[in-house]
């Protein structure tokens, strides 16, 4: 799989870490973050997922078929506005 770095242009999957589901909302109240932090869905299909370019530490949202990984978009996190 090869995924493209905003700031790097187009590398090979072994250059970045996968940290997690980017669709999730964090909880405001204290008592939901116990399923916030530990139960965690297994979807197949298209999916949205935090990754980081370990070479130039750019977090990445990266929309993808969990099923065939295709790479559907890859975003700068902070663009995305999924991370709020």
């Amino acid at each position: 799989m090869r995924l493209t770095c905003p700031s790097c242009g187009v590398r090979d999957s072994r250059e970045f870490s996968y940290k997690g589901d980017a669709s999730r909302t964090r909880p405001h109240d204290d008592a939901l973050m116990f399923d916030y932090v530990y139960l965690r869905d297994n979807p197949k299909g298209p999916h949205q997922d935090y990754w980081l370019h370990q070479p130039c530490r750019t977090w990445l949202v990266v929309s993808r078929n969990t099923a065939t990984h295709e790479i559907f978009s890859v975003t700068p996190a902070l663009q995305t506005g999924a991370d709020q």
